[in-house]
């Protein structure tokens, strides 16, 4: 068997090809993705956001950012550089040589193909007189001639050649590599580098979060900053971006005072580790809105960052360690508690704010401070919340305010207008079943949830609209003074019916029918009688349609009496209407499955953007875009029913489906499906989910649709049996 052999592109050919590729793969796509933007549209997108997000740090940041950064130059002399060798590599790979050729013995004794063997001798001759080393010809080249030679004239050469294309015989298995030598040498060897795309999380960050929240199911939020700061990110060993500075030994000890208990004494590793507890320091004065230092303050908006993405890391963690505890019945495992995954939220919307958990949500808009707070909760206004400050009337909301100003009054009726108002409706249904809208035990669940997304200066809108409040209110005590004029009457022609009805129920069991001229009588009575008031007229034109009706009724069934094929035709008719409901029903259910399954099928195609809206965060350090979380929870128990779904392109709506197995014991259950900012404090809402569960139907062993192809047997044996005893009778007739 030939041996293998790998060699390397030293002449520097291949490796050009490979090289002119490379660049090419690299240099396309970043042209695509890194070339900066118009920088006057940015401007313009920052200009557009300055009268509601001017305050924001992150807006501060971003506009120094833009004004004095020369990255935008530097990315496009990179890449021009780039595109320069890309078009010199191709230049010099389409002015290469070809350097691999097919051998043939003819070509190097410059013969034609099929020449004589006294031909291809007598070229020899010449050719190794010319060349041969004694004469003072080239060694190389009579090697080659000598070669042909014997692969023309030698048997067992011309064969090899015919065979492996060489007369020497099968060659050495030979893998070309389109690198020069040098670079793969020992002494020049290439350090890999992996470069770290997006918000990922360190594994080791992973399992410290699955250790610290399988150890504490419930955790509070002091233990929940604690964890979170003790990710590896913040570690200078292992994330290069984090930094301990000599002054840390000054400034984290004073501020640690300042704090108050933080738990400094605490032994426990990692928190007892320097970077730890510095971040747990910054994390904290981040939520206390204390004045730090400039060194501190860089080191703060660096762990400040990447909080959001480490908390929703934590909360998939959470959600792995309960469906292991749900798949293995609870024995053995404990699942995190609920209140330990809504703290991890919750911890979310305060790093993004800027505040601690006690503070009021009013502390969001700009101009509100500490102080302020006690105009608001006064028992005159009462107001509590960003809901309680939007249900004030325009008025009351200036008075209350007045301590603002005019201008700071316009700012903050501009900043809350831009917050977020959230409508959700819910359908629940188990899809692939035949009763869609019956929830057995163990059926899976889909709860449909569709978010609408508004801003609250629509809210406003329709408040401050004096008109149209006004007209819905007239038309609703216009038509309510009408129902109360005619309410009698309503309850007569009830009591009227009712009346009817049981007349019409005894004239049944006495078998004594009402004929249509008796009913014309009363009518005429009705009509030619002085009968008092409007009210006794309805009641008495009631009666006598029912008695009518009844008359017309009575005479009918004794003419079906005689008549057994109208009967039939009745019957045949409420078959008729009877299948064409349940088939109505049928394809109803059929066009919810479809539009489920488009439903999926769009959401595995479609790539939304995760660009929705700016979060309005007065100390944030980096532009935030709106994202919920939406589940459903047992209140009562504690624990996630279905797992939390990350909203993340929640621009105008958005219809997500949540699914989980309904409860294996039947009876009434009450959820909640909950849904949750991760930027806003106090935007957070609630809709109560109740649940029906029956008993699964039992598994039919002989359904119908299975004794279709006996059926179907019998008739054709029954068929062939009859065309038997046909021809049979045929063939005695014709006999």
């Amino acid at each position: 068997m030939a041996g293998q052999q790998f060699q390397y592109d030293d002449s520097g050919n291949t490796f050009f090809y490979f090289l002119t590729s490379f660049v090419g793969l690299i240099v396309i796509p970043a042209t695509y993705y890194l070339w900066p933007r118009d920088q006057n549209a940015e401007q313009l997108r920052l200009k557009s956001l300055r009268r509601v997000h001017g305050r924001c740090l992150w807006y501060r940041l971003r506009l120094m950012k833009s004004q004095q950064s020369i990255v935008p130059t530097l990315k496009k002399a990179a890449l021009l550089f780039g595109w320069a060798v890309f078009i010199f590599l191709a230049y010099k790979v389409s002015k290469l040589d070809r350097e691999y050729q097919e051998y043939n013995p003819y070509e190097v004794l410059n013969l034609d193909a099929g020449a004589s063997v006294s031909e291809i001798k007598k070229q020899y001759r010449v050719l190794s007189l010319k060349y041969h080393p004694d004469k003072g010809g080239d060694e190389a080249m009579f090697m080659k001639i000598a070669k042909a030679y014997s692969a023309l004239t030698n048997e067992e050469s011309r064969k090899n050649w015919e065979t492996y294309g060489n007369p020497d015989g099968p060659r050495v298995t030979s893998f070309g590599i389109a690198l020069p030598a040098w670079i793969v040498d020992q002494k020049n060897s290439i350090i890999y580098v992996y470069v770290s795309v997006g918000d990922q999380i360190l594994i080791n960050t992973t399992q410290l979060f699955m250790h610290f929240m399988y150890k504490t199911p419930t955790m509070n939020m002091k233990r929940l900053v604690m964890v979170l700061t003790a990710a590896f990110e913040f570690d200078p060993r292992s994330n290069k971006e984090a930094i301990i500075r000599p002054t840390d030994n000054i400034e984290v000890p004073q501020l640690i005072r300042e704090l108050g208990n933080i738990n400094v004494k605490k032994k426990e590793p990692p928190f007892c580790y320097p970077y730890s507890l510095k971040a747990r320091v910054l994390v904290l004065t981040h939520l206390a809105r204390m004045e730090v230092s400039e060194n501190i303050e860089e080191d703060q908006r660096f762990v400040v960052k990447k909080c959001p993405a480490l908390l929703q890391e934590m909360i998939n963690v959470g959600c792995q360690l309960t469906m292991m505890a749900t798949s293995r019945g609870g024995m053995c495992f404990r699942a995190p508690r609920l209140t330990s995954i809504e703290n991890c939220m919750k911890l979310s919307q305060m790093v993004v704010q800027g505040l601690q958990e006690a503070k009021s949500p009013l502390l969001q808009l700009p101009h509100f401070e500490e102080e302020h707070l006690r105009y608001c909760i006064s028992k005159k206004y009462k107001v509590r919340s960003i809901q309680d400050l939007v249900s004030l009337k325009d008025s009351d909301r200036r008075n209350m305010l007045r301590f603002l100003g005019e201008e700071k009054y316009d700012e903050v009726m501009a900043v809350l207008g831009s917050f977020p108002h959230i409508t959700m409706d819910t359908k629940l249904q188990v899809l692939d079943d035949e009763d869609s809208n019956n929830i057995t035990a163990g059926s899976i669940v889909t709860v449909t949830v569709t978010l609408t997304r508004k801003k609250m200066a629509e809210v406003f809108e329709k408040e401050q609209d004096p008109q149209a409040p006004a007209e819905e209110t007239n038309t609703e005590e216009a038509q309510g003074d009408a129902i109360k004029n005619k309410t009698k009457v309503w309850q007569n022609k009830h009591k009227g019916a009712k009346k009817a009805a049981k007349s019409k129920k005894k004239k049944l069991t006495k078998k004594k029918p009402v004929s249509q001229q008796q009913a014309k009588g009363d009518k005429a009575k009705q009509a030619n009688g002085n009968v008092a008031g409007n009210e006794v007229a309805v009641v008495a034109k009631e009666e006598e349609e029912d008695l009518s009706d009844k008359g017309s009724e009575s005479d009918e069934a004794e003419g079906n009496k005689d008549s057994p094929s109208e009967r039939d035709e009745e019957s045949d008719k409420q078959s008729d209407t009877e299948v064409d409901e349940i088939a109505g029903d049928d394809e109803e259910e059929w066009e919810a499955l479809q539009q489920s399954i488009q439903r999926r099928e769009r959401a595995l195609l479609e790539t939304k953007s995760k660009v929705t809206h700016p979060v309005y965060s007065l100390y944030f350090p980096e532009e935030k875009q709106e994202w919920w979380w939406l589940y459903i929870a047992d209140r009562k128990d504690q624990t996630l029913v279905s797992m939390p779904y990350h909203v993340c392109t929640l621009k105008d709506t958005e219809e997500v489906e949540l699914k989980f197995p309904a409860p294996s014991k039947t009876g009434n259950y009450q959820y909640s499906v909950i849904l949750r900012s991760d930027s806003y404090m106090g935007l957070d809402k609630v809709k109560p989910l109740k649940l029906e569960v029956h008993e699964a139907k039992a598994m039919l062993d002989n359904h119908p649709q299975w004794d279709i192809p006996e059926t179907e047997e019998e008739e054709e044996d029954q068929e062939d049996s009859d065309g038997i005893e046909e021809s049979e009778e045929d063939d005695e007739d014709n006999d």
